[in-house]
């Protein structure tokens, strides 16, 4: 798959994935994820998130991170729940609880993190990456998790 075709994600593994957003322009990204599809991708880069969690890196990590995309097309932003405790971690589309640290981005730059992409730190120097609260745990969050390299 060589398109960035919201309707394929689901059979595209992880690393495919990195590739695909790697190699397509952000003004590409930025159109598709101010449309119809903007829902299905964040569902799926999200539920593949407790698949992907390290458990063995976690240690003792107990944290509620929320995870804010902005530019949806109404306007507003889309804000994940990410609870990692007792060393698993699940995801909710209702932020529910307190974060320890919220995290907030526009689509293009969620997909670049999340696909190994970007570079985090950069993204907070420049600020594309919004983070507030504990910004130890924000720096370790990649360690937490399998992402992919394209």
């Amino acid at each position: 798959m060589t398109d960035f075709d919201p309707a394929n994600f689901a059979n595209v593994g992880p690393k495919e994935f990195a590739q695909l957003v790697k190699s397509t322009p952000d003004a590409k990204i930025a159109e598709i994820m101010s449309g119809e599809s903007r829902g299905k991708i964040l569902s799926e880069v999200f539920n593949r998130m407790p698949t992907l969690f390290r458990a063995d890196r976690a240690g003792a990590t107990n944290a509620v991170i929320h995870w804010n995309i902005t530019g949806r097309p109404d306007g507003g932003t889309d804000t994940y729940e990410i609870v990692i405790e007792n060393g698993a971690c699940t995801v909710s589309e209702t932020a529910t609880r307190d974060p320890k640290l919220s995290l907030t981005m526009g689509p293009v730059e969620f997909l670049k993190i999340v696909s190994g992409g970007a570079n985090p730190v950069m993204m907070f120097m420049t600020g594309k990456l919004k983070a507030k609260g504990d910004l130890g745990l924000a720096a370790n969050i990649a360690n937490l998790f399998d992402i992919p390299k394209a």
